[in-house]
């Protein structure tokens, strides 16, 4: 069960760095999923094996000097969440670069150094990139909060605006649904990202709007975004400064996404496009999907709204829209990922939350809710549990069967 695939988790973080390029000092990994550190130290041994085909990963950050040394602090690109501390620690670093290293399928040779850790033998891929953060905050029609304008009051230092409801279809009537590919590349372009940033995500709820932010990241290609574990909340909570207005650059490049989406849907040019697309089919399900998987249950099928909107027994926060559920799915709020604070529970306590309602993280899963953001909440949790998954973002209550 989810045990199982935590350990595999686990297992990929019990990896060391080079020994010709680091400093020899024991190597902490941060699994944020279980939020333990894991320190690879035992006794002297030798031990050759092979890897499986699939690369391994981790993440370290450092600030750049002459001597180009690595932090000693190091983060996988397995965990789609980062610490506040994390993140205030590097922004810190003006010269703050991230160190993606890739170790590809082979024989690797481990033995010990005079530090006890280990040390892995074997060819490697260094990716260097920048580290870009975005407040992606976003609330529901009935709390009557503006998320431009909270963000213009506070943010973290140096985020820049991503606007839910303007980065969607300009062809549909329902709320912020997926852009087309060219739409998606427009709008990050002229918010000035690219391939090789690294993206930290981050909402004014704690993990809501910023897991959407995150998702649609993946559907369209790029894997290194990660999401604020407790968001703008937490990040104050910690005593971490905030800007109080936002730079005159910062609300150019969110009104000129908005510009560029609008000209894209016109048939007209954007401007220049410094993000390039790779659609991920597989994370992203269409209503005759969803329409199959009632009758083939091939996906297991979570919705993330309410108990009572899922019943039926609670009208829906849109007018005009249908109460009820899908049929075969089954409700796991989303509320219930998080704890007070609004910071994901324990990996036993998640674990749990799924057991309850007969979900095996073993087996594929799609996540839906109203209009797709809280479902990607779930998704999120996941993806730290290296299950498969998808999204549904279907607004459900189309859906002709519902009760």
């Amino acid at each position: 069960m989810a045990s199982s695939l935590l350990s595999r988790t686990l297992l990929g973080h019990r990896l060391s760095q080079f020994s010709s390029s680091l400093t020899h000092k024991p190597l902490i990994f941060s699994s944020l999923f279980n939020k333990r550190q894991l320190c690879v130290q035992a006794e002297p041994t030798y031990t050759p094996y092979k890897t499986s085909g699939r690369p391994y990963r981790f993440m370290a950050s450092s600030a750049i000097d002459r001597r180009t040394n690595f932090s000693m602090q190091s983060l996988s690109t397995n965990d789609p969440v980062v610490s506040v501390d994390w993140l205030h620690a590097n922004l810190r670093e003006p010269d703050m670069k991230v160190f993606e290293f890739i170790y590809g399928p082979g024989t690797l040779s481990k033995h010990m150094l005079s530090h006890s850790c280990y040390f892995l033998e074997f060819e490697v891929m260094v990716v260097m990139y920048d580290i870009m953060v975005l407040d992606a905050s976003w609330y529901m029609p009935d709390e009557q909060r503006n998320p431009i304008q909270e963000y213009q009051v506070a943010h973290i230092p140096g985020a820049l605006f991503f606007d839910v409801d303007g980065i969607a279809d300009r062809t549909t009537k329902l709320p912020h649904m997926l852009p087309s590919e060219e739409a998606f590349a427009a709008a990050v372009s002229a918010l000035g990202i690219q391939n090789n940033d690294g993206l930290v995500v981050y909402d004014g709820k704690g993990i809501f709007s910023a897991a959407r932010v995150w998702w649609m990241f993946r559907v369209f290609g790029h894997d290194r975004v990660w999401v604020l574990d407790g968001g703008l909340p937490r990040w104050r909570a910690s005593g971490y400064d905030v800007e109080s207005s936002a730079s005159s650059d910062a609300i150019l490049k969110a009104s000129a996404a908005s510009e560029a989406i609008e000209k894209v849907y016109q048939g007209q040019t954007a401007g220049p496009v410094t993000f390039q697309t790779k659609f991920q089919p597989h994370l992203v399900w269409t209503l005759d999907q969803v329409r199959r998987n009632i009758e083939e249950k091939t996906h297991q099928h979570i919705d993330a709204r309410s108990k009572p909107r899922f019943d039926g027994a609670a009208p829906e926060p849109r007018k005009g829209i249908r109460s009820g559920h899908v049929p075969g799915s089954k409700c796991i709020p989303f509320p219930h990922m998080l704890d007070a604070s609004q910071t994901l529970l324990p990996a036993d306590e998640l674990e749990k939350r799924f057991q309850e309602e007969g979900i095996s993280l073993e087996g594929p899963v799609v996540t839906s809710c109203g209009t797709g953001v809280t479902a990607c909440v779930l998704a999120l949790v996941l993806s730290l549990a290296m299950c498969s998954w998808s999204i549904s973002t279907f607004m459900f209550n189309i859906y002709p069967y519902s009760p």
